[in-house]
């Protein structure tokens, strides 16, 4: 071994303890990773190739650096961290490393060479890690992709097939149900309840049509067309004013004036119902003070953001995990469809809906492209 190199090794050699314990201190680590006790001999590990560098072949290097690349991509993904914090870390030591360098008070280029074999390591370290952990993350995605298809072929199709058997059945009666109420208020006006019965009768009517959503991967609506995002959130709370009445909730608005939006406006509007009507639902069985929250406002003149909050219970994090998925669902009689359905929608708008829960504040944010978007 040169002589300079026999030196840097005999440094590192001291260094090693203090490194790794400086190092340790640097990794971002979060409290939920199951492999947090390992971090510190993983960083031994890789600290054992970095001193091999003086004594191994390139080969004997690489292989390696795969494997410890391997195991530890392999716990970064059962983990679920995020990858950034990954490479941070991995290049919190090579940072560390040179920093312990200066203390040997020699000129850079004599020790150039083995810096450029310690950047291989790291380097080759952090491609075979990531490279692992993405083809990790793309095969959990392709499942996912592969459940949804086989969920939506399957049983999503049959449902398809029965609802298409029988919907007529369902709404004809529906419909004559409608028209006799509607002349029973012309001739009446002064019955009472009419308007109660015709309201239960919509949210029948909506229940259904979400069945028929699920029945086709294509939009329902033949034409899009641009509407106002305003309007549209009043007609939704006056359809659903006789169960905010009946639970006593209270609705807080706090909406920016003219939004408006280019798309399928039956569909948007079955979105606003569920996720209110399903506020609505959970306030009732535990709160005595029920209120939900309306947000509107654009963001950066490109996308208009809806945020529709409740002070109900928090959502716990593992379902928080699923609840977009189809036939998840906590209600006793529920499908479980409603939220797929609505996610089902945002996104085949270009949107995007999210969920987040907290202790009194549970938010469904929904961000969606304006017009101009669309168009290009």
């Amino acid at each position: 071994m040169p002589i300079m190199d026999n030196r840097l090794f005999s440094f590192l050699i001291s260094e090693r303890e203090q490194l790794i314990a400086d190092w340790t201190v640097k990794i971002i680590v979060s409290e939920d990773d199951p492999y947090r006790e390992k971090i510190t001999n993983s960083a031994e590990k890789m600290y054992e190739i970095i001193l091999s560098v003086f004594s191994d072949t390139k080969e004997e290097l690489e292989e390696h650096l795969q494997s410890l690349a391997f195991m530890v991509g392999e716990e970064q993904v059962h983990a679920n961290i995020n990858i950034g914090d990954f490479v941070f870390n991995v290049n919190s030591g090579r940072s560390i490393i040179y920093k312990h360098l200066h203390k040997m008070n020699v000129e850079w280029p004599e020790i150039q060479e083995a810096i450029n074999r310690i950047n291989y390591c790291f380097d080759t370290f952090l491609y075979y890690a990531v490279s692992y952990y993405n083809e990790q993350k793309n095969k959990i995605i392709e499942e996912k992709n592969q459940f949804i298809d086989s969920t939506h072929k399957d049983r999503l199709t049959l449902l398809g097939q029965m609802t298409s058997s029988f919907i007529h059945e369902f709404r004809n009666p529906l419909t004559s149900i409608q028209g006799f109420i509607q002349l029973l208020k012309s001739e009446h006006e002064d019955m009472k309840y009419l308007d109660i019965i015709s309201s239960e009768l919509g949210q029948l009517n909506f229940r259904i049509s979400q069945f028929l959503l699920l029945s086709k991967k294509e939009l329902i609506g033949k034409e899009k067309s641009l509407f106002s995002l305003n309007k549209m959130i009043d007609e939704v709370l006056n359809f659903l004013y006789p169960s905010i009445l009946d639970t006593n909730v209270r609705i807080i608005m706090e909406v920016a004036d003219e939004m408006e939006l280019y798309g399928y406006a039956d569909e948007i509007r079955q979105v606003l119902i569920n996720i209110i009507f399903n506020a609505i639902d959970v306030l009732s069985q535990y709160r005595t003070d029920p209120k939900i929250e309306i947000k509107g406002c654009f963001v950066n003149d490109t996308h208009i953001k809806i945020e529709i909050s409740n002070n109900g219970p928090v959502i716990p994090d593992q379902l928080l995990k699923t609840i977009f998925e189809p036939f998840v669902t906590t209600k006793t009689l529920g499908t479980g469809l409603g939220l797929f359905v609505c996610r089902e929608i945002i996104e085949k708008h270009k949107g995007i809906l999210a969920c987040s829960s907290e202790p009194d504040k549970t938010s469904f944010i929904m961000l969606l492209p304006l017009l101009r978007l669309e168009n290009e």
